[in-house]
């Protein structure tokens, strides 16, 4: 068979997937997860490869079978191999591209991956990288627009109060981890930016914020790092272990007061719309976790 007469067979193909189907059942969300592909991030004014975990949909019609679960890979391999930085605003228009590509007018967007953070010992200056978990979720709905999500989660040290106060001779701490979930306004300059086809544009005005930088992952790291009884490194020498054990015991901070604090911070960004914090204290007296959080709609 020549390579012409396999081509004209493959054009006969039944797309069983672009079928009518009869139920009558709309299907919110369907696609592909836990597919592994290279990503670039940006992490401040670095550019950070590394592998995602991602997982990708869209809302289906009652009267189609099937989306096309390959054109979601052909998206994927696109943008990995254009090595385009994801950020919020590249976030938005990609998910632009891959509704026009499945032809759907709402869909989902998530990677998750490690990154990393060159950070400076407080006394000796050493430099180290310190890993942290960072997700980007992107949602668009018809009458409501796109939303971007920014995850980050932080390894921070808490040290607890209570048990400074009723010792005569230090007070138990641990390491915490604490979990920022927040949704990025668009920055000004974005207000005008067209919805993806056919979605419709959102019924409700879209919030204008005071600041046209874009909120990125190191933003919130330090949000939650300022917030905690002290900060960690990869990499220390033995006067910084001694700054940070008397930072932390200068520092106290209950699991509340850590959630409190680092709402606090994110109140104050108007670049922050709703977010949800989650700190998890792993307990050094206790075999069991303690945790808050506080939640913005």
């Amino acid at each position: 068979m020549t390579h012409a007469s396999a081509l004209g067979l493959t054009q006969h193909i039944p797309d069983t997937q672009s079928e009518r189907d009869e139920r009558h059942l709309a299907i919110q969300r369907v696609g592909v997860k836990e597919v592994r592909y290279p990503l670039t991030v940006r992490i401040g004014e670095q550019l950070s490869p590394t592998v995602a975990s991602w997982s990708l949909d869209v809302a289906l019609p009652a009267e189609q079978k099937g989306t096309h679960m390959s054109r979601f890979v052909a998206w994927l391999d696109a943008l990995s191999a254009s090595g385009k930085p994801l950020d919020a605003t590249a976030l938005r228009d990609e998910l632009a591209v891959m509704l026009d590509k499945l032809h759907a007018v709402e869909g989902r967007i998530e990677a998750r991956f490690p990154f990393f953070i060159r950070k400076h010992a407080p006394v000796s200056g050493v430099s180290s990288l310190l890993d942290y978990q960072g997700a980007w979720i992107a949602e668009h709905r018809a009458g409501s627009g796109t939303t971007v999500w920014c995850e980050v989660v932080v390894p921070v040290k808490s040290l607890c109060p209570c048990s400074k106060e009723i010792s005569d001779y230090g007070a138990h701490n641990q390491r915490s981890h604490v979990t920022i979930r927040a949704e990025l306004m668009e920055p000004p300059g974005d207000r005008r930016r067209p919805p993806p086809p056919g979605g419709g544009e959102s019924t409700r005005e879209r919030p204008v914020v005071d600041s046209a930088v874009e909120l990125g992952f190191e933003a919130l790291v330090r949000f939650a790092e300022a917030s905690a009884s002290s900060e960690i490194w990869g990499l220390l020498k033995r006067p910084d272990e001694k700054w940070i054990t008397e930072r932390a015991y200068e520092n106290p901070k209950f699991v509340e007061d850590l959630v409190r604090d680092v709402a606090l911070r994110l109140n104050a960004d108007a670049r922050i719309g709703r977010y949800r914090v989650e700190v998890e204290n792993f307990e050094s007296i206790h075999n069991h976790s303690a945790f808050a959080v506080i939640e913005r709609e």
